[in-house]
């Protein structure tokens, strides 16, 4: 399949990230292949902890599971354990994404990940970022706040907002199928508790970019769906999904062109373009066009 995107495309992005109306969504694909994705932990547990259901690759549901023979907790300390086994990714590699999108000049970093990589390579940039958790359920709405202290981003202070919660907070975060359907339920109440005002504003006046998703992902149609909204608000202005289209190796190039061309269609009313392609490849290009760029 062809991955890229036209070059009006490109341009588009590069003047809103100059402008820092661009805002990044991360997800698990941006931080591979320093974490494993849901599709492995979900078949390590399902293998380790007797998952009785044939779904034994959906993360979300195995994660129920254990929520319901253990404790809700359970599932989320467990991952939150792996994860700080992992050695973080090499942040010198010239396509390591959040590496790459730590030198652009944005205040708002989003994200649907629960690792620290962002605010890391934000840091090492010497740029002085703020962790943020979204505060979705009630047992987490005391988590302190700097938005409550009147914090505003900037791009010498940004944020990283954690849509889904961090490893640091385990009962923050978003795993289980239940998780995920009270996530989504809370967050279209647009309480601003939950999703804070400025957060908000940067979903409806920038474009946003998607890093590390894939179509079939709960992470992405959950977010893609609390987004709807937003989107609509935004209709002029042009989106990028960076996507790598799940399909069966046997499945011929017609066929894979017929199912990429499905998929445009879908996002098209949302004004979104979508690079078919790993996360790498899509940073790798940014980083080489943004580079020409801001030094012309």
């Amino acid at each position: 399949m062809d991955g890229s995107l036209q070059d009006t495309d490109w341009e588009i992005l590069l003047h809103r990230i100059k402008g820092g109306k661009c805002t990044p969504f991360l997800g698990a694909g941006a931080a591979l292949p320093a974490l494993p994705l849901g599709k492995e932990i979900a078949e390590q547990w399902s293998s380790q902890h007797g998952y009785p259901l044939p779904d034994t690759a959906n993360l979300a549901r195995v994660a129920q599971y254990l929520a319901v023979k253990h404790d809700p907790l359970f599932p989320k300390e467990l991952l939150a354990s792996l994860f700080k086994e992992k050695a973080p990714p090499n942040f010198g590699a010239p396509d390591e994404p959040h590496s790459v999108l730590s030198r652009l000049p944005l205040p708002i970093y989003m994200t649907t990940n629960y690792d620290d990589f962002m605010v890391r390579t934000l840091k090492a940039e010497g740029r002085e970022a703020v962790r943020e958790v979204c505060r979705w359920k009630r047992d987490i709405e005391s988590l302190p706040s700097e938005f409550d202290r009147g914090y505003v981003p900037t791009v010498q202070h940004p944020v990283v907002f954690h849509l889904h919660g961090q490893l640091d907070e385990p009962q923050s975060m978003v795993l289980t199928e239940d998780d995920y359907l009270d996530f989504l339920v809370r967050i279209i109440a647009t309480d601003p508790q939950i999703l804070p005002p400025r957060i908000q504003q940067a979903f409806s006046d920038s474009t946003l970019l998607f890093l590390g998703y894939a179509l079939t992902d709960m992470d992405f149609r959950v977010l893609f769906r609390m987004l709807v909204e937003y989107l609509e608000k935004s209709s002029r202005r042009a989106h990028v999904s960076v996507q790598l289209l799940p399909v069966p190796e046997n499945m011929t190039a017609e066929q894979r062109q017929k199912v990429q061309e499905y998929f445009d269609m879908y996002f098209r009313d949302s004004h979104i373009r979508v690079f078919w392609g790993t996360c790498r490849e899509f940073i790798a290009e940014l980083s080489r066009r943004w580079e020409a760029f801001k030094n012309a």
